[in-house]
């Protein structure tokens, strides 16, 4: 009796967490041919604008030699940078619906955030540009498929997109390149991870 009391208690959790893992309607769709031709694509998109950030955190230490994260953890402190979360995307109570929600947010926040990386790199505004649009073009794919999903989508208009950070001195214009690349990064790998995570129910 001990042993059946044990196994339906554990029946029960594993359920409860499968059911707030997947949550509706993404779960009744996990299977469905268009949903996994859009996570697979844009899976292939994610690690595309992940390779372009690479490229230009390594323009910046080159340039500016701004490398080390570690190194610049005080200046950061003073940067008027805000960094978007995305805890819904790998906490235990994972919702498809606000981890969409959080990474297309994200992303908006990221696409005006990258204005100041252009400022800063000048002779590299094709790569900048190109990252601005393919974020602005993932968003978008994300927006558009909460829609197809019947999820909740907020989409502010384009001329309220966030202006990018204004920064004190050049320095400091500079470390603020560093972190706003160095944060995408992280950013993109858990959208990734998230993606992933789907596409593989």
């Amino acid at each position: 009796m001990c042993c059946l009391t044990q196994a339906l208690a554990l029946a029960a959790v594993l359920s409860a967490a499968w059911r707030a893992l997947h949550g509706a309607p993404v779960a009744e769709l996990s299977g469905d041919h268009d949903f996994q031709l859009f996570l697979h694509k844009n899976l292939e998109f994610t690690r595309k604008i992940r390779g372009d950030v690479a490229a230009l955190q390594r323009v910046v230490c080159d340039t500016f030699q701004l490398c080390a994260e570690e190194e610049l953890r005080l200046v950061q402190q003073d940067l008027p940078l805000t960094q978007p979360r995305l805890e819904q995307c790998h906490s235990r109570g994972f919702q498809a619906e606000v981890c969409f929600g959080q990474i297309h947010a994200g992303l908006r926040a990221y696409q005006g955030s990258l204005g100041a990386v252009l400022l800063l790199l000048p002779e590299h505004t094709a790569l900048v540009e190109t990252l601005q649009l393919d974020t602005a073009n993932l968003s978008s794919n994300i927006q558009q498929q909460m829609e197809d999903l019947g999820l909740d989508a907020v989409t502010p208009p384009a001329e309220q997109r966030s202006p990018p950070p204004a920064f004190s001195s050049r320095f400091q214009q500079q470390v603020g390149g560093f972190f706003i690349l160095a944060n995408f990064q992280r950013f993109l790998e858990t959208a990734y991870r998230a993606l992933r995570h789907l596409a593989r129910l």
